[in-house]
């Protein structure tokens, strides 16, 4: 897989300079790497030849300093990406709402990547592997256990891969101590509605076998998985 070399930070350009509340951007790269690494679905943004955007969910894997994605050779939006057409790739964790008090300054604990570019397609040696790290960053442990994708799979699968080159990082941390108005906060009234921070988790539950799998033991990597 390619890298982006001597990218420039996250923010750091015209394109993606955070112009609105400038405080929640983040140029740390590591920030980056650890919201991609962190999440699962990602949402693709695209316009067709008519400029109708669509945004297209997807799952992925981080590579260095790339992403990939796949999806079905025969879908025009994929076609569009890998002819070349210009994307934004954008991942989102919500960590938990901030109840202030007033609904214009109550708001969402998240961490937010974006990612501007045009993809490369993965053929070759190199489509195998990409295919194996997206099966092991949704599911970890599980590629050594499975069947491998036959020859039609890999034909009717288009990977594609995005530079982390020119990406936006913002987060949303501040509690609603440090949104809410001073008359709110000293109000008789207003100043007595609980205010705080319902943190938000994700879990994976028991696992539940099929009718063919009635019998065989879950496997020891799923009883591992965890969400951060």
């Amino acid at each position: 897989m390619t890298t982006s070399g001597s990218a420039p930070e996250p923010g750091s350009t015209e394109l993606t300079r955070l112009r609105r509340l400038p405080q929640k951007s983040v140029g740390e790269r590591a920030v980056l790497y650890d919201i991609l690494d962190a999440s699962l679905i990602a949402h693709v943004g695209i316009c067709d030849q008519a400029a109708q955007p669509f945004v297209l969910p997807v799952g992925y894997a981080r590579s260095a300093d790339t992403v990939l994605f796949h999806g079905s050779s025969g879908s025009r939006l994929f076609r569009a990406l890998a002819a070349g057409a210009s994307t934004c790739f954008t991942v989102t964790r919500h960590d938990g709402m901030v109840l202030a008090r007033s609904g214009f300054e109550s708001s969402i604990l998240f961490r937010c990547a974006m990612v501007f570019g045009t993809c490369r397609v993965v053929d070759g040696p190199d489509k195998l592997d990409a295919l194996r790290l997206i099966t092991e960053h949704l599911l970890p442990g599980r590629w050594p256990d499975i069947r491998p994708p036959s020859t039609k799979e890999i034909a009717a699968t288009t990977v594609l891969e995005l530079p982390l080159t020119e990406c936006s990082v913002k987060v949303g941390a501040s509690g609603p101590s440090a949104e809410d108005e001073a008359q709110d906060i000293a109000s008789p009234i207003y100043g007595r509605i609980w205010a705080g921070i319902v943190p938000m988790a994700e879990s994976f539950g028991t696992p539940v076998a099929d009718t063919h799998a009635a019998g065989i033991p879950v496997p020891d990597y799923l009883t591992d998985w965890r969400r951060d």
